[in-house]
């Protein structure tokens, strides 16, 4: 996903070329515009599926020129968004979105983005058995998307006491994305807690044995695992498949802290903390795979969005931060999620670009 074909940046023209020729684009490499015009692409108070936790002005925020950011490739210009489009292609298509709440901050952005198209909202619905499983069910056009939480893509199984992650056995929930038509994973962000009162897991296993072995091999174990999934299940005639890369976060450790932040950050020579090894882990996995995977490249264009962050304006275990909490922004600032609308339009838009600029594609 980190390259399109656009015509050549040379071009004479009055805007930069769109992504349909022959050149080569790196859409990762350019920068955050101010376009009050065109952004946001739906409105925070009209998209009934934004949980409490995303909602960045509804619980307070005072500013909200975070929603009016474009990124703008050097070189090529991404399309508009045109979700009547989205949907007509999509129609009668399932819709998988699979990770961790990252991947659900994902989720509710697409479904907003779907959402503020259709032609007849009351036939829009949202079925929520928990937190962990949610449907986006567009009537008039059969389309279903769904979302499945799985920080890890393979199972942590927590049945005897123990807080186990077993590296070979795919999700439990991957029953479920058999047949779809598109597919997004992540994993990666839970796997970075394994020195903190946060980490997940309490050893790993193999075989039906414990397993000793550092995270890199037990990241790269894991996704072999899901690869090897991918292979055995997917049609890549009929399913698209994407992995979306690392998202960045901006703790307070960070110089680039996202508390009280109302910009995106102009350094173009930043680079957010990430083990690079991870992401290398996920590059090699997915070309050594039989099922062509397109890499959802968000990261470096996400790191510049210090501004973007949910911060303190936004829930804690399903609770809204007190003011008293909103004081401690070192103990209670949230600079891992987003605020929506926000950043994962963009990732959706890139989502977005390659399912209708992919004729080949039986969507």
């Amino acid at each position: 996903m980190a390259k399109k074909a656009i015509a050549p940046a040379h071009t004479p023209a009055s805007e930069p070329p769109s992504l349909n020729s022959s050149t080569v684009c790196d859409i990762t490499d350019g920068k955050w515009v101010y376009d009050p015009k065109t952004y946001p692409l739906y409105n925070e108070d009209r998209c009934p599926f934004l949980s409490d936790q995303v909602v960045c002005l509804k619980n307070g925020r005072p500013d909200s020129g975070y929603q009016h950011w474009r990124w703008q490739p050097r070189g090529c210009t991404l399309p508009r968004f045109d979700g009547r489009l989205l949907l007509k292609r999509l129609r009668g298509k399932r819709v998988l979105i699979v990770g961790d709440s990252l991947n659900r901050n994902q989720f509710e952005s697409f479904c907003c983005l779907l959402y503020s198209s259709v032609k007849r909202p009351s036939r829009v619905l949202l079925r929520t058995s928990s937190s962990d499983y949610k449907i986006f069910h567009a009537k008039d056009y059969h389309l279903k998307v769904e979302y499945y939480r799985s920080p890890f893509l393979v199972m942590l199984d927590e049945s005897n006491g123990k807080k186990v992650l077993k590296l070979d056995k795919v999700s439990d929930c991957a029953r479920k994305w058999r047949g779809a038509d598109v597919m997004v994973f992540n994993t990666g962000h839970w796997w970075t807690h394994y020195r903190n009162y946060l980490k997940a897991w309490d050893y790993f296993e193999q075989d039906g044995k414990e397993a000793k072995m550092d995270l890199d091999a037990a990241y790269a174990a894991a996704l072999k695992t899901w690869a090897r999934w991918i292979d055995r299940n997917v049609d890549p005639v009929k399913t698209m498949v994407f992995f979306r890369s690392a998202n960045p976060l901006h703790q307070p450790v960070s110089k680039q802290w996202c508390f009280n932040q109302t910009s995106p950050m102009t350094n173009e020579h930043y680079r957010q903390w990430f083990p690079r090894s991870m992401i290398s882990t996920v590059e090699r996995t997915i070309k050594e795979m039989r099922t062509p995977v397109k890499y959802l490249n968000i990261t470096r264009l996400t790191e510049y969005r210090r501004d973007a962050h949910t911060s303190v304006y936004t829930s804690r275990q399903g609770k809204l931060l007190t003011v008293e909490q909103r004081s401690q922004p070192r103990n209670f600032a949230d600079c891992s999620h987003w605020c929506l609308p926000g950043v994962p339009d963009t990732w959706n838009l890139l989502l977005y670009a390659s399912i209708i600029g992919t004729p080949s594609l039986v969507l």
